[in-house]
């Protein structure tokens, strides 16, 4: 098989922002590695699916191997998976911690090292992860401080990594939401959730679809923050 179709991996890839990523990838004609704790296999012969824990470290193997094994290459790692558990900070449990560290942290550290020992062989990748906007613009009712624990590191290493890649031909940029219409977010609640943004409404899976896509191309961009967020960290 030829290696030289790009390839993408994209985690968090069974349900909203993840499987719009993929299709929006195979609409691209890039080969897609798909990776979730609950992800089927797909009938599209350029599609693996890997169900695994991203936050482990041997799924984080498999992926990558499979990814070269198969398709010779990796152009892209879209770290999409994440959890998000909103609540007061003292009634946060040791299990809401580790579960937030183990995906948001460990399984970005995981598959994000493994890829860029492979993107370096190439001299050339990109790098992109969804983090969350509530990371540099807390608002208060809102309590969220693990996720700013976690997804605020996310945006530091994107810089860092950003910067220690910028002459290895490797890019590294992270899109930062709003709240974004996913079923994680039940009916009831969209009213009160569209108002925490300044143009008055959510965010659509698309609009987090865009904001890859953009960075996918702009070849002279890294480092790069891309707030998708409907003007929230603007101000409020």
């Amino acid at each position: 098989m030829s290696n030289e179709q790009k390839v993408a991996i994209i985690t968090g890839a069974s349900q909203g922002i993840g499987a719009a990523l993929v299709k929006a990838y195979r609409d691209r004609n890039y080969r897609v590695v798909a990776t979730s704790r609950s992800i089927k296999q797909s009938a599209d012969a350029d599609i693996i699916a890997i169900a695994g824990d991203i936050g482990d470290a041997a799924t984080a193997d498999r992926v990558v191997k499979e990814a070269i094994s198969r398709f010779g290459r990796i152009d892209t790692l879209v770290n999409n998976a994440g959890i998000f558990t909103a609540k007061p900070f003292v009634d946060y449990t040791a299990e809401d911690f580790a579960a937030n560290i183990a995906t948001n942290v460990a399984g970005f550290f995981q598959i994000t090292q493994r890829a860029a020992v492979e993107m370096l062989k190439q001299g050339s990748g990109h790098i992109v992860s969804i983090t969350t906007s509530l990371v540099d613009h807390a608002i208060a009712g809102v309590p969220t401080v693990l996720a700013n624990l976690t997804k605020g590191g996310i945006n530091s290493a994107t810089k860092a990594l950003a910067m220690e890649y910028a002459v290895k031909g490797i890019r590294v940029n992270a899109v930062s939401p709003g709240i974004i219409k996913t079923p994680m977010h039940p009916l009831a609640t969209h009213e009160f959730l569209a108002g925490l943004h300044p143009v008055k409404r959510m965010g659509e899976i698309r609009d987090i679809v865009e904001g890859v896509l953009y960075l996918e191309s702009a070849s002279f961009v890294t480092g790069e923050i891309l707030h998708v967020d409907g003007g929230q960290s603007a101000g409020h």
